[in-house]
């Protein structure tokens, strides 16, 4: 499958569950391992298990390979390996904790989102020096 259309249905599949705060990094250029990166957050850990469950779903439906799928037992931060795309949902605080989007997000990919896919959810506050 593309990766066009591996990215769509990985959106869609997040989108199908609620996903907010949706983004998606072109790799390419940092790691020959895989060609994208998303980050999607979910307000809970039973969300976050079934944003992962629902890309596993559609990568299943889609004969597209699992490569890894982690982090389901605690739902905070839920790992899927696509190959080509690694995919991140994650809850909100451990989102804001790892900064994933300083890593990997300096050529953050156009796409096209459902308005609700867009809105971040508020994390929780925490102190950094905690």
């Amino acid at each position: 499958m593309d990766i066009q259309k591996l990215q769509r249905l990985v959106i869609d599949a997040l989108e199908d569950v609620k996903a907010q705060d949706i983004k998606v990094f072109n790799t390419s250029h940092i790691t020959s391992l895989f060609d994208r990166v998303v980050i999607a957050s979910g307000a809970s850990n039973r969300q976050t298990r079934a944003l992962a469950e629902s890309v596993a779903d559609a990568a299943r439906r889609n004969k597209v390979t699992i490569v890894a799928y982690e982090g389901q037992d605690t739902g905070e931060w839920v790992l899927l390996d696509l190959g080509d795309i690694v995919v991140h949902c994650m809850q909100p605080n451990i989102r804001l904790y790892y900064n994933l989007e300083e890593v990997w997000g300096d050529k953050p990919v156009r796409v096209k989102l459902l308005p609700q896919s867009t809105q971040p959810l508020m994390p929780h506050s925490f102190d950094l020096d905690d």
